[in-house]
């Protein structure tokens, strides 16, 4: 297998990255050569699990360093970039992908938890506005690659109305609106920030999500090929986009389902 990236010193961040598509993709990045920072929130009782998945991406002979730590805080934002500008001395950011699932899934009537203001807030800002604070906070410190790729994860409930979906949906198009501005304020540094959109993936974060089982089966029958998509099929798509031939590609959103959107 041809390691695209071996020998560089490029680093990949994922925020995001124990478990699911940020998982993945990490694996799929280690196994053409670079090293991996995976900035994750999990309790205790998980860490025995992830750092043995950790532990199997070092086995394809890259560095791969977990940080556990709250990504929203900004105090502990600044701590961890200082963390990364130490463990990757020389070395460089090549890609940030944003895989952060962190938001309410309320209904706006009829229930007795309903959907608030402050719940709209906090997911906004966790799966849209971190975005930016993150490429900000790595761009300030220096350390991105001459030619980096900043990639992020939207969905079909950027156009589409799902139950419970609001506020997610809002911080989808937010993320989408943030992506195409940081492609076009920092492509003069050499930064390229596009979103996927991959189809429905059976993840824990998928299946949060009242009616996923709905979600499923009406995926099912709208895919072309009668599947599900899957993390590994992400994963690919991330590589892609981190590869040299992919540099003209910027601020776009891109569709990971294959075909699925098509009816």
């Amino acid at each position: 297998m041809y390691k695209d990236f071996e020998g560089n010193n490029d680093w990949a961040l994922i925020l995001g990255g124990s478990s699911g598509i940020g998982l993945a993709t990490a694996q799929k990045l280690a196994l053409h050569g670079m090293h991996i920072l995976c900035i994750y929130r999990n309790p205790k009782s998980e860490f025995e699990a992830i750092e043995q998945e950790f532990a199997g991406i070092r086995e394809k002979g890259v560095q791969c360093v977990g940080v556990n730590t709250d990504i929203l805080d900004p105090k502990k934002r600044e701590q961890t970039v200082q963390h990364i500008k130490e463990v990757i001395g020389e070395g460089k950011i090549k890609t940030l992908l944003h895989s952060v699932a962190k938001g309410n899934l309320k209904p706006m009537v009829d229930a007795p938890h309903e959907l608030k203001n402050d719940d709209f807030k906090l997911t906004i800002n966790a799966m849209g506005i971190s975005l930016y604070d993150w490429v900000k906070a790595v761009f300030e410190a220096g350390i991105f690659a001459k030619d980096a790729r900043v990639l992020s994860f939207t969905s079909e409930g950027n156009t589409k109305a799902w139950k419970h979906y609001a506020a997610v949906s809002a911080a989808k198009v937010t993320l989408e609106a943030i992506t195409r501005s940081i492609a076009f304020e920092f492509a003069p540094y050499g930064i390229k920030a596009n979103c996927l959109q991959p189809g429905a993936v059976d993840t824990a974060s998928l299946r949060m999500i009242p009616g996923s089982d709905r979600l499923i089966e009406h995926s099912l029958l709208r895919n072309p090929y009668n599947r599900l998509t899957t993390a590994a099929d992400v994963a690919n798509v991330v590589y892609l986009f981190c590869k040299d031939e992919a540099a003209w590609i910027n601020g776009c959103i891109i569709p990971v389902n294959g075909g699925e959107h098509l009816q």
